[in-house]
């Protein structure tokens, strides 16, 4: 009578973690899924700034984009890098984020609030030459 009830709640605790283990995999599929479904566009375009503060304000605005996965500022070449599902966001969305946050862009000039609380090392010159 022992081995049968023993036998019965082995059975049960094999059945239990593999019905475990089965909806694991389930949910791996589905964030695999998610993932295929995504369709990410790359852009470069020129935003003006001057140094690494600008760089962490400009890439903090983009960042703040929702859709955005990746996103480099270049302070040399005045160019930004940026990936972001176009399913969720736009380009002109990215480019009003930074203008909002005091930097000019090639196709939105900076909000000029903004750009008067930058500090001063990043008022930069809106002649500067971008996208080199």
């Amino acid at each position: 009578m022992k081995k049968v009830i023993l036998s019965a709640v082995l059975i049960m605790l094999v059945g239990l973690f593999s019905c475990k283990n089965e909806g694991k995999k389930d949910s791996t599929t589905a964030q695999n899924t998610e993932v295929k479904d995504m369709s990410l566009v790359s852009l470069s375009f020129g935003v003006r700034g001057n140094c690494n503060m600008c760089k962490k304000t400009i890439e903090k605005a983009v960042n703040a984009v929702d859709g955005v996965s990746k996103v480099i500022w270049d302070v040399d070449k005045k160019k930004i890098d940026v990936s972001y599902d176009d399913k969720v966001t736009n380009e002109m969305a990215i480019h009003q984020a930074i203008a909002a946050s005091g930097y000019d862009t090639d196709k939105v000039s900076a909000d000029m609030d903004a750009y008067n609380n930058l500090p001063g090392c990043c008022q930069y010159d809106h002649t500067m030459a971008m996208n080199q």
